[in-house]
């Protein structure tokens, strides 16, 4: 099998490509079966009765999705065309993917190479639930997604901006505000932040809260604000989805496609 053939085959596939999708369904179904598995460990009597069975899953899906990176690895200078061999690797390296390939199996391999405590090996394996993360090759929805978010960044960035600055405004407001009378639930502005933070996505936990009627006046406005500042990055999206959605239909109508497969042919005159 040649180089070339490989990477056509580790790639999302065409529908006429069946090796390709083969390949494709495979990975997907293993992906799906790891989040189950991680489901299931969950239950300590299920994990006890089947932990040679679990162990054992999950040692056969590292190896795939060890090869699986190995492939892709050395496939990269076909991703990358117009670079060197080692510029390709290392540009594919970086790649948003890539990395979630490598996060799916490092924390496996990982403790045989440094010797770690049982608590940051907990941490290590609750990593494999992003494994999940591998299904966005596959998944055109989740393309989408990633699509609007670039798109979308510059504006999805200010929000966010504008968000910080007035939970930082208003945990030291709330600070100066509530200190005094209740120093136990304010005594700093980061302790403040909690506060800011639930009531301005307008949680409100009811664990920490102002008495007094300037940090009542405060938290209300806060609060008011919170529901505009929610709803922007929700419309910022909206508005990118709908956006995406109206290009994919102009593109169709731009093509001919095959009614077999689905591949785009030609443009239309």
């Amino acid at each position: 099998m040649t180089k070339t053939r490989l990477y056509e085959i580790i790639e999302k596939g065409s529908t006429d490509d069946k090796p390709s999708l083969i390949f494709d369904y495979f990975i997907m179904l293993l992906i799906i079966l790891n989040v189950v598995a991680i489901i299931l460990e969950s239950f300590n009597s299920f994990y006890l009765q089947y932990v040679y069975a679990l162990r054992t899953f999950e040692v056969f899906s590292v190896i795939v999705f060890t090869i699986e990176y190995c492939l892709r690895l050395w496939t990269s200078n076909l991703k990358f065309p117009n670079k060197s061999v080692t510029i390709a690797l290392f540009l594919y390296v970086l790649t948003p993917m890539a990395l979630i390939d490598l996060v799916a199996v490092l924390p496996f391999y990982l403790p045989m190479i440094i010797a770690v405590d049982l608590r940051f090996l907990r941490m290590l394996r609750l990593l494999r639930a992003l494994r999940v993360f591998k299904l966005n090759r596959y998944s055109n929805s989740m393309n989408m997604l990633a699509r609007v978010l670039k798109n979308e960044k510059e504006k999805l960035l200010v929000t966010i901006f504008i968000t910080v600055l007035l939970i930082l405004i208003a945990s030291t407001l709330m600070y100066y505000m509530e200190s005094d009378i209740q120093p136990e639930a304010f005594p700093n502005i980061i302790a403040a932040l909690w506060w800011a933070i639930a009531t301005l996505t307008t949680v409100g936990y009811g664990d920490v809260y102002p008495i007094t009627a300037m940090g009542k006046f405060l938290s209300g406005v806060i609060a008011l604000l919170g529901i505009g500042l929610v709803a922007l990055p929700t419309g910022i999206l909206s508005s990118g989805f709908m956006n995406e959605i109206d290009d994919e239909k102009e593109e169709k109508k731009k093509f001919r496609y095959c009614p077999h497969c689905g591949e785009k042919l030609n443009e239309i005159e």
